[in-house]
């Protein structure tokens, strides 16, 4: 597909706040192609030293990564497990990881320590951010606790959400839905749904494959489509371009532009679904239908 930035002018730069910015292999970030199209500005946080030293020597100087603990503001203990991706302020529910292949091993708790969170909300760096990325093991609720006024400028959110207590007391999907909605985001898509089978089945000798069990998955939420009005033109532009560059929504983004048009008395909706026309040879599963 074509990008969205050849029919803007002049774009404005999306300043992504990552919670959980570990890094898992070159490229495999949610927001990657933001970072590759160069218009993102990136403040991360990473509670374990030596991943957040890792990720700042990688770093340009559009990215700034800090090694806070992010939740609600309370002292907590942090399971330092034997796997840093692992690692959590929730303690493993290790009866229910040992039902299944692969996920128990990983997850053991060789330290733990009492840490001070910091809630979102009394840090200025991350001040008047556009896209918000959470993947905390367990502890997504207490991040959007602590961050309620952050969310009033946020317009995306990819967050990790669960089906069953991989963590104990971790608050699951339906929980997270309720909390994000009530800060006037709206569910739009799953990004991948992952399981592991219950032990001892095992599939073409394959440790990581799901048969049945589905266990986790990264949720993408949006400012409430049926209010969009609310934003700035500003804002309605950064919401299309990460719809578009990121997560392929092509019709939400159209739907987007509406709204950005009315605002900035552009005609960038009807340059965009002209060049989506012109482009659906290659999207086999897209059909546009000019009104």
């Amino acid at each position: 597909m074509f990008s969205i930035l050849e029919l803007i002018d002049d774009w404005p730069p999306i300043k992504i706040i990552d919670i959980g910015a570990m890094s898992l292999g070159q490229g495999t970030e949610p927001y990657n192609r933001l970072m590759k199209r160069g218009i993102a500005d990136i403040i991360g946080f990473e509670p374990v030293q030596m991943e957040c030293d890792k990720l700042n020597a990688m770093a340009n100087d559009r990215y700034t990564y800090l090694p806070y603990f992010i939740g609600d503001g309370s002292v907590r203990t942090f399971y330092q497990c034997n796997y840093s991706m692992t690692s959590s302020l929730y303690e493993p529910n290790t009866p229910l990881l040992d039902k299944f292949q692969n996920i128990e091993n990983l997850t053991r708790v060789i330290k733990t320590e009492k840490v001070q969170t910091r809630r979102l909300d009394d840090i200025p760096e991350v001040c008047n951010a556009d896209y918000l990325k959470v993947d905390v093991q367990g502890g997504e609720v207490d991040v959007y606790n602590g961050a309620s006024q952050l969310l009033k400028d946020i317009i995306l959110i990819h967050t990790e959400v669960v089906f069953v207590p991989l963590y104990k007391n971790q608050p699951l999907f339906a929980e997270i839905d309720q909390v994000l909605r009530k800060n006037g985001f709206l569910f739009h898509k799953f990004t991948g749904i992952a399981g592991r089978m219950f032990k001892p089945v095992l599939i073409r000798n394959n440790i990581n494959a799901a048969l049945s069990q589905q266990l986790w998955a990264d949720a993408v939420y949006i400012k409430d489509f049926m209010a969009l009005e609310k934003l700035s033109a500003e804002k309605l532009l950064k919401l299309a371009i990460i719809l578009h560059e990121v997560y392929n929504a092509y019709d939400m983004c159209c739907h987007v532009l509406g709204y950005y048009d009315e605002k900035s008395s552009t005609h960038l909706f009807d340059q965009y679904l002209q060049r989506l026309a012109g482009d659906e040879p290659t999207m086999p599963q897209a059909h546009v239908v000019n009104s």
